[in-house]
């Protein structure tokens, strides 16, 4: 677009790449080069990796539950027993997201994905090695397994966007901060095939999930740590031996690392400048940088979890049942899951090139959709016609949608909207939320078809999307191809922020 603007004079023979250089100095990053690139990627997919185990842990109940319940080889557990082993990872969500938040300003983001790893290899061990001859002792090995991964899957919804977000250059932090929900989508994906290929054995499962967790916690050891967490902890000399191994930039006292790291440290500076000495995380969320993204982000995280997504992932072999989905309800998982992992790549490239806002209203209306066809189907069944596809149909298409935005962009954004300083905090502070309130859905989408039948609680579901279009249209920001700094400077509402809008408007014209 700036090169479509550029017109003929007397200037150097590259004048496109002069202007890059002025805009990559003034924005206080290094330019991106091929080399960077890959370098960039590569930490972000391996921060990512961790990720995977996290999202085995969300799709595992869907393909241990009939097992657990009706199992001929081993000892089950009750009906009760078994619906408190699909919800309680929900309930300890949030906790993880609180200490995420924590751990990513107390110890880094590199030791906070250690973190993860490990408790999550301690959950899929206890799970492999649990009782099959006394149920009650089943049951509490059981429970202290997914209280563990819970935690584990709430932490992980944040560093690793936060990572990929720090490190990776303005150009590439739309697709790398989708990694996270690429990578969550390829874990349900892993644990739905192997529940479809081992559906008699869910601690076979647990044993290879372990051991694919255990190969993760190896690959972090040697990611570099953010330089934008080392320069907020006063360590700028490592920060810059990292970023210029980030940055791909082999030479000492090079002026666009140290370009970068001045941008850094007026960024901390400039967020301690307006702090009391008497400073508390409280008295920062009143910081308009702060509560202005933090309302928008719970408030997307709302519409994300009310709108039956989550539902579907947790549910998905039940729910397909309830819908009319004629096929296996293990393939059908499979199918949910594959859909989801395609759609997380292909967003990858729609939010680069079409940013956060169109996706998301194309997603809002097409979840809408989906939802009010399957309300229709059940209605008029369709089971025993020529038309028993379509439920499967809906069912897909929902997961294409949401994928494209509702399911991911308020984990992707939320790593992009916080200031340095507090980012570790607000977000944690935001999955938390976001997890309370998939907890209440996930407890109530039981008893919402008992009491109100399924066509209503997918219409109910198709509303909240329509609701969440009105929401996306008039507060949701775009930050594509804004810097970290543009974007804090826009919720700040300071000059720097106008300018910033005022050279975009101008861009389109």
């Amino acid at each position: 677009m700036d090169k479509a603007r550029e017109t003929p004079s007397n200037m150097p023979a590259d004048p496109s790449a002069n202007k890059a250089a002025e805009a990559s100095a003034s924005s206080g990053i290094a330019k991106l080069t091929k080399r960077a690139a890959i370098t960039q990627i590569i930490a972000a997919v391996v921060a990512n990796i961790t990720i995977i185990s996290s999202g085995m842990g969300i799709g595992f109940p869907s393909i241990a539950m009939m097992e657990l319940t009706n199992s001929t080889s081993s000892v089950v557990l009750t009906e009760s027993e078994a619906s408190w082993f699909a919800s309680i990872t929900s309930i300890m969500c949030p906790f993880g997201g609180l200490l995420s938040g924590y751990l990513l300003d107390k110890v880094g983001r590199k030791r906070t994905l250690y973190c993860i790893n490990i408790i999550s290899v301690i959950s899929w061990a206890i799970m492999s090695f649990a009782s099959r001859t006394d149920a009650s002792v089943l049951f509490v090995e059981l429970i202290v397994a997914r209280v563990i991964i819970g935690i584990a899957i709430g932490l992980s919804s944040t560093p690793a966007s936060v990572y990929a977000a720090e490190v990776a250059h303005p150009r590439l932090r739309g697709r790398l901060t989708l990694l996270t929900a690429g990578c969550t989508g390829i874990g349900m994906l892993l644990v739905y095939s192997l529940g479809y290929m081992f559906k008699e054995d869910w601690r076979y499962v647990c044993t290879i999930c372990g051991v694919f967790t255990g190969v993760s916690l190896i690959t972090v050891i040697p990611l570099p740590e953010s330089p934008s967490w080392l320069v907020g902890k006063r360590r700028p000399q490592d920060a810059e031996r990292y970023l210029k191994v980030i940055r791909a930039i082999k030479e000492d006292n090079h002026p666009e690392i140290k370009a970068e790291i001045k941008s850094l440290e007026e960024n901390v500076a400039r967020f301690r400048s307006s702090e009391t000495k008497k400073s508390s995380k409280l008295v920062q969320l009143k910081k308009p940088e702060v509560y202005k993204p933090l309302s928008i982000m719970c408030i997307f995280f709302l519409f994300q979890q009310f709108s039956g997504i989550f539902v579907i992932i947790v549910y998905a072999a039940s729910f397909s049942v309830e819908a009319g989905v004629a096929i296996d309800p293990f393939l059908s998982a499979v199918l949910v899951g594959l859909t989801r992992v395609v759609t997380t790549v292909l967003m990858s490239f729609i939010s680069d090139k079409f940013g956060r806002r169109p996706p998301a209203l194309f997603s809002g209306f097409g979840m809408a959709c989906c939802m009010f066809g399957l309300a229709a189907c059940a209605v008029f069944p369709v089971a025993d016609t020529q038309y028993n596809w379509i439920p499967t149909a809906l069912l897909v298409a929902f997961i294409f949608t949401a994928t494209l935005g509702f399911l991911t962009l308020p984990f992707s954004m939320n790593a992009e909207v916080y200031p340095t300083k507090i980012r570790g905090f607000a977000s944690g502070l935001t999955i938390f939320f976001g997890y309370t309130m998939s907890f209440i859905i996930l407890k109530s989408y039981p008893t919402m078809v008992s009491a109100i039948g399924n066509e209503n609680v997918f219409l109910f579901f198709g509303l909240v999307a329509l609701l969440g279009i009105v929401f996306v249209y008039f507060f949701l920001p775009e930050t594509k191809g804004r810097t970290l700094q543009d974007i804090e400077d826009y919720f700040r509402g300071g000059k720097e922020a106008n300018a910033s809008d005022a050279d975009k408007q101008a861009s389109k014209a």
